[in-house]
């Protein structure tokens, strides 16, 4: 018997000594504020707790360890302090997603009990063993030291209110999440909840001879052991081909490791894991296809129709002419990894039984599309099938397709219980696409004045065992593969192969940070050759109004890529070692695929109004800015009367939330919709509105795939950026320099933050981050080998906002969600090349090494 202090009161557990601090917290007690976001591999600092006043992460801390001891979780924390705590966190924007933050305010307590008065560097150290994947940190340690300041001072934490945009109102709910109050979908409970697993292939390929689950269905706790055979509907699925298999039939060829042969559905997580291992499956084992510059030529085919998904192809003018006549010619072959989303909340899942249906609680990006695979997996209609979104732990395009819903689904409509399936951090890695690892054929040419001439790209990028948007990845890659720059003709050659490797589909970014990296290095290349300036360079050639893009697309307004150049010019001429990198990324899906958005304003009594609409809020402020641009354009004062929702139920459509379109598109349906209801309010108080609806929606219908150089237009809308990196004097990166044009910049806390995260994770890109995958099998399953940075990993950065007033968007708004991640890669590999003149042609860079004196 194990006897404990929790928060203030005596408790005693008689289990399992070697049960993990943080599973008895969350499945025993019900204390969710704690998150599991490594799986017990003590790798984020999500489930931080303190022991007898000291810091202890919980997943790593067996019962046996706590004995005796006085254990606080967040929950346990005076409500003034947590709250204090809290608001800091919001004031100053370090709440994203927010399923890191409950450890951060923990670790922040702890801090600041042993010093009240910590400088910037000494919140820096005490928070080195935490992972935040949103934020790049910077508003984290902010908000540490206005929590000191506050606590010292006996002040309050004063937060901006206002209502409109233009102003850093605090993201919606922003408190419950820092304080763990706000739930994620793992934080549910429903009576009598079964728990699932999963059975993975243990080959990426190999043909499945037998699989005997009869000690499993004979396992404690389980309830049903479920295969192929017992999905009723369509067992494929897909977001634009359905060739992905909900489960592998006995007979048929695996695909990748992450392919699932069988799932078991218990009373406890733990039993359904347990079962799992007794399953027992004969394979014929076979050569996985696993190298992209083989698929296709090799005999081994991934699926029936080939090994090619898709290919873009885009020419315009003599691109070999010119290039042959150019005065300096810059050619290389640039490789890129995979890489993870590296999202703190693992996928999870619940679906509970409804009256001629299921309800799925999802963190999904597309709750719609969501909605009508599941139905069509189950032979259901969709409106049998509710999706209902639960704030999301963060995303970054790795949760547009479905991993366990699909499975939760099946086992709750067939056992007509609630059940809930959650990914470990291993499986997350083994299965959810991951950003196309790619191999970049560049040559681009200039002439003597420093005016570019052509280019000429091919590119390879492997998408895996399954489509998932790999099609349009190797899609934006090659419309977007001349960067930020005006390139008189092209010849470009983009293509997606199948291979028995992971999946890879949309992550931040969706193939232009790929393309940008191959660019921008032999932009730095032409300038070493003829001696030209490389900002000088940039800004000559840069993107205008009157500039045409590689898909033969004008820009007519909204391009402030020069005024990002200018933003950092004087930096750029007083730092000794630097690198520039400009970036260009799509607003919207387009490519003629019609893009719709709704929503639907409920007016409550007192005048309290519910936003539906169709958007995935995971850490982006999607809420926050939908309840800004209501405010803005209806006069209403009081933000905090609008609450958004989002479920299927509603038939506010909208999403998948990707492609950095949430912003614009939603804010052009609520502008729809608010007229009505803003002329109602010149005669009537909201209170007396109650009980009334308005709708809205926007719809982008005019984008075209392939068309005329010069009428085409591809997308609604453009994001720019340049990126300055400085180097000290031994070479290691000192300063990240952003500036980005917004078009309108409707919330600067939340727009500065996006840039952070995105600057953030293109550091990681550049120095770090790689998923070790060889012959078909990964190398580890251990969230610290995805190579993800932590705060001592990341140089100073500023963020500089441009706005240049977008015609399509809000108020002039425009998406920023991706594009900050994009050109920060390329700027480092530039700055590195300045420092000690060797050209990176691979990601993750090889770093310099200091100059001997």
């Amino acid at each position: 018997m194990i006897e404990l202090t929790l928060n203030g009161e005596i408790t005693r557990f008689d289990g399992d000594e070697k049960t993990s601090l943080l599973s008895w917290l969350r499945n025993d007690q019900n204390l969710t504020a704690a998150k599991d976001g490594c799986s017990g591999q003590a790798a984020c600092g999500a489930c931080l707790v303190e022991v007898d006043g000291r810091a202890k992460l919980a997943c790593a801390t067996p019962m046996e360890k706590v004995d005796g001891k006085k254990v606080v979780t967040l929950e346990g924390v005076p409500e003034s302090l947590r709250r204090t705590l809290g608001r800091a966190f919001v004031a100053k924007g370090a709440v994203q997603c927010g399923f890191c933050t409950p450890g951060f305010l923990t670790r922040t307590r702890i801090l600041l009990a042993e010093n009240p008065d910590p400088t910037r560097e000494e919140v820096e150290k005490a928070l080195r063993f935490h992972l935040c994947r949103c934020t790049g940190y910077v508003k984290i340690v902010d908000a540490v030291l206005a929590a000191a300041e506050s606590l010292r001072d006996g002040r309050d934490v004063s937060m901006e209110k206002a209502a409109g945009i233009g102003v850093s109102s605090p993201k919606f709910k922003a408190v419950e999440r820092a304080v763990g109050r706000k739930p994620f979908v793992d934080d549910l409970r429903f009576e009598g909840m079964l728990h699932g697993a999963l059975k993975f292939s243990d080959h990426p390929r190999a043909r499945v001879i037998s699989i005997d689950v009869s000690r499993a269905r004979q396992a404690e706790g389980v309830k049903k052991v479920l295969l192929a055979d017992d999905i009723p509907g369509r067992r494929n699925s897909g977001l634009i081909v359905e060739d992905w298999p909900l489960m592998i039939k006995v007979g048929e060829i695996t695909r990748y490791i992450g392919d699932v042969l069988a799932s078991v559905v218990a009373a406890t997580e733990a039993q359904a894991r347990a079962a799992v291992d007794l399953i027992e499956v004969e394979y014929e084992v076979l050569e996985p296809l696993v190298d992209m510059r083989k698929a296709l030529t090799s005999p081994i085919k991934v699926h029936a129709g080939g090994n090619l998904l898709g290919e873009k192809i885009i020419k315009r003018g003599d691109a070999s002419g010119l290039l042959a006549y150019s005065a300096h010619r810059a050619k290389g072959t640039f490789t890129t990894p995979t890489i993870d989303h590296g999202f703190l909340e693992t996928e999870c899942s619940v679906v509970i039984p409804k009256e001629d249906g299921i309800k799925v609680f999802s963190q999904s990006q597309g709750p719609y599309r969501e909605r009508d695979e599941i139905a069509h997996q189950l032979s259901l209609s969709e409106e049998q099938v509710e999706v209902e979104v639960v704030d999301c732990g963060g995303a970054f395009g790795g949760k547009e397709d479905m991993t366990v819903q699909g499975h939760a689904a099946l086992a709750c409509h067939l056992l007509q219980q609630p059940v809930k399936y959650k990914l470990s951090r291993p499986e997350s890695i083994r299965m959810h696409p991951k950003r196309h690892p790619t191999i970049l054929e560049y040559e681009i040419g200039c002439d003597t004045t420093g005016k570019l001439t052509a280019l000429h790209a091919r590119i390879i990028g492997d998408t895996g065992a399954y489509a998932s948007v790999g099609g349009p990845v190797m899609d934006r890659a090659g419309t977007h593969a001349s960067g930020g720059y005006h390139f008189p003709a092209v010849d470009i050659e983009a293509r997606s192969v199948y291979t028995n490797n992971i999946p890879c589909g949309a992550m931040r970014g969706f193939g232009v940070n790929q393309a940008t990296f191959a660019l921008e290095g032999l932009i730095d290349e032409l300038c070493r050759q003829g001696g030209f300036d490389p900002w000088q360079f940039r800004y000559d050639n840069a993107l205008d109004i009157g500039s045409m893009l590689a898909p033969g697309q004008v820009l007519t307004a909204s391009v402030g890529l020069k005024e990002t150049l200018l933003a950092v010019k004087k930096d750029y001429d007083n730092a000794r070692c630097k690198g520039l990198a400009c970036a260009v990324k799509n607003c919207g899906v387009g490519n003629g695929i019609p893009e719709l958005s709704r929503v639907r304003i409920e007016i409550g009594d007192g005048g309290r109004i519910t936003l539906h609409h169709g958007w995935t809020e995971m850490g982006q402020g999607v809420h926050t800015i939908a309840r800004q641009v209501l405010c803005e354009a209806t006069g209403i004062a009081d933000i905090d009367l609008i609450t958004p929702f989002v479920t299927t139920a509603s038939g506010a459509i909208g999403g998948p939330t990707t492609a950095s379109r949430g912003t614009l598109l939603l804010g052009r349906a609520i502008l729809d919709a608010a007229g009505a209801l803003k002329k109602d309010l010149k005669t009537k108080s909201l209170a007396e509105l109650a009980g009334r609806t308005y709708t809205g929606e926007y719809l982008c219908d005019y984008t075209q795939a392939e068309g005329e150089p010069g009428k085409i237009i591809s997308h609604i809308s453009y994001g720019y950026a340049t990126n300055l990196a400085i180097l000290d004097d031994e070479g290691n990166l000192k300063k990240i320099i952003a500036a980005h044009d917004a078009g309108k910049i409707l919330n600067p806390k939340l727009f500065e933050g996006q840039i952070e995260g995105g600057v953030a994770m293109g550091v990681g890109y550049a120095l770090s981050e790689k998923v070790a995958v060889e012959d078909g099998y990964l190398k580890s399953g251990k969230y610290r080998a995805l190579g993800l940075p932590k705060i001592q990993d990341l140089p100073e950065i500023e963020v500089i906002g441009v706005e240049s007033d977008d015609p399509e968007g809000p108020f002039g708004a425009k998406g920023v969600g991706e594009i900050g991640s994009i050109p920060t890669a390329p700027a480092i590999a530039n700055a590195f090349c300045d420092y000690d003149g060797k050209r990176r042609y691979s990601l993750p860079l090889e770093r310099p090494k200091p100059k001997e004196d």
